[in-house]
């Protein structure tokens, strides 16, 4: 899987950079190869990776990878609980890795291994109840990279730039292996600051919307990614104001892409492609995806196959049964419509909680989002449901404003969308909650916040 370390593009002196350290492909594999000896020794059934920005996090999967043992990524900031229940959850074990320790041998795999079994054990963000482990393969993740690379054209000449964490598909997967896979020299940021970015000189960046957000407020660092070739967003879905603002100061067009850590990225805008803001594109090479809408709908849940899907969760065979149809289709839980000339797809939000039916109306929460966001008063916005006696769900948007009332935001909303998704409600909060990756926490939005307008 990991072509760069077989001596087919050569050995870059400055092949791998993470916070500022860097390394060659070789010195990369050597420490890899000593990892690899250390898991062989110890017998773990899995290797637990605290997945800090380091070269040491990329030597330990590596490493792994070598071995022919799954690795489980850690977050660094994980409190006891969520790190013992992943534990015990997967039987992993850490070992002490030293990047300065390093072999010239990589042991033979404990057993046969092939291209389906385990590589990449991803724990899920845990919003529906305790993080389920996503059993990632080889295959899997081999299939998706090099889908990635034709619709990217993305290549050994390319320096990939990105400060994402390394324990999610997004940083660890595309952001590391993707290098890797493809040959391009790897800068990793420590932190993804409009500053690191602006000075890495790269030629593909990578950044969740909470990057490209700051980014876009710095005029600054935004025009400083002019050269670049390609600016890639994803993990959640990034606010049209903040497309044209990169746009505009640097002349790129960010591509977006979908996926999940089920099915790693499965539909993504191309490189040179028609672009706009909202759309992430077409599916990837051996995709096939489906909207499943009720009668008359425009809109439903996106459910799909191909060769990038997960192998399962690990030990909850009926969480895996669930996560399919009938006849062998993955349920994404997300909202998508599909344009029926293109084939262009727009994601608008979860099933569970972006999907809002009021007043006998489907309205996708993320459409609403980004009328509010259209506002130039308004940095952040969330749009929920809640239950409504009369309506069914009334819309309420959760807004991060200044110098702007909830009724001017409603009738802004009003005229530029139908009249019925205008928010029956505005409610003023200091900051929208977020995960690691930027995707807003909605369920945290419904405690602490003063309505301003009914």
């Amino acid at each position: 899987m990991l072509t760069a370390l077989t001596g087919v593009h050569g050995d870059r002196a400055d092949a791998v950079t993470v916070a500022g350290r860097t390394a060659s492909y070789e010195e990369l594999l050597g420490a890899a190869r000593q990892v690899a000896a250390d898991l062989a020794e110890s017998g773990i059934p899995a290797f637990a990776v605290t997945a800090t920005a380091s070269l040491e996090t990329v030597a330990a999967v590596v490493g792994a990878l070598l071995a022919g043992v799954p690795c489980v990524p850690l977050p660094p900031d994980a409190g006891p609980a969520e790190r013992g229940h992943i534990l015990r959850d997967s039987g992993a074990r850490p070992l002490d890795v030293d990047f300065a320790r390093r072999s010239d041998k990589t042991p033979a795999p404990a057993g046969v291994r092939t291209p389906e079994d385990p590589a990449l054990i991803l724990y899920t963000s845990g919003t529906t109840g305790a993080p389920k482990g996503v059993v990632l393969s080889s295959a899997a993740i081999t299939a998706d990279l090099d889908a990635l690379a034709e619709a990217w054209q993305w290549n050994a000449a390319d320096t990939l730039v990105h400060g994402l964490p390394l324990f999610h598909v997004h940083g660890l997967v595309l952001g590391v292996l993707g290098a890797l896979r493809t040959g391009s020299r790897l800068v990793h940021t420590g932190r993804p600051t409009p500053e690191a970015y602006a000075a890495a000189g790269g030629s593909l960046y990578f950044g969740v919307p909470t990057v490209w957000s700051r980014i876009a407020r710095e005029p600054q660092a935004a025009a400083a990614l002019a050269g670049a070739r390609l600016l890639v967003s994803g993990s959640a879905a990034l606010p049209a104001p903040v497309f044209r603002d990169i746009e505009r100061a640097s002349g790129h067009r960010i591509v977006e892409r979908y996926g999940m850590t089920e099915t790693l990225i499965t539909v993504s805008g191309r490189a040179g492609g028609d672009l706009h803001p909202g759309t992430v594109g077409t599916p990837l090479p051996g995709i096939a995806t489906r909207v499943a809408a009720e009668d008359g709908a425009e809109i439903g849940e996106l459910q799909l196959t191909g060769p990038t899907l997960f192998s399962g969760y690990l030990g909850r065979p009926e969480a895996t049964a669930a996560a399919y149809t009938e006849d062998g289709w993955f349920r994404t839980g997300d909202i998508a419509a599909v344009d029926e000339k293109d084939g262009v797809h727009r994601i608008v939000g979860r099933a569970s909680t972006d999907m809002i039916k009021s007043g006998g109306y489907r309205i996708g929460a993320g459409e609403v989002e980004n009328a509010l966001l259209d506002h130039p008063r308004v940095r952040e916005a969330a749009v929920v449901g809640v239950p409504d006696a009369d309506l069914g769900q009334r819309i309420v948007a959760f807004v991060v404003a200044e110098a702007v009332t909830g009724a001017e935001l409603t009738d802004f909303v009003a005229a530029h969308l139908s009249v019925h998704k205008r928010p029956r409600e505005v409610r003023f909060v200091q900051a929208i909650p977020r995960n690691a990756m930027g995707k807003p926490q909605k369920r945290l939005l419904l405690d602490g916040a003063t309505p301003d307008h009914t």
